[in-house]
């Protein structure tokens, strides 16, 4: 499962396809924010999270990406949404104003 979708990250189509079928709105937002910041194709930010979460993630963080799939009804998906929630947080903002009461 997950060494298919590390092969396939070369074809942009199949990338931009993935990204659409997580229907996360605020996690495409905040990657489409981070491609705009890069000047790069979103995409191409997302072949690069993916690589560099297998290139550097610790044990106990592949063990949570494997307990993720294993629960999930479509383990490729869940991988990428955990794998790109992970590396493109909330905005600070957002974190900020929900830090202090109104």
């Amino acid at each position: 499962m997950l060494g298919t979708l590390i092969a396939s990250l070369d074809d942009p189509a199949v990338v931009t396809r993935l990204v659409a079928l997580l229907d996360e709105p605020d996690l495409t937002a905040r990657l489409e924010a981070a491609a705009g910041s890069l000047g790069r194709a979103p995409a191409e930010v997302t072949a690069s999270l993916v690589r560099t979460f297998v290139e550097t993630a610790s044990d106990d963080v592949w063990l949570q990406l494997i307990g993720i799939m294993n629960r999930a009804d479509d383990p490729t998906l869940a991988a990428i949404r955990a794998i790109l929630t992970k590396a493109l947080p909330e905005a600070a903002v957002t974190i900020v104003k929900s830090s202090f009461p109104a």
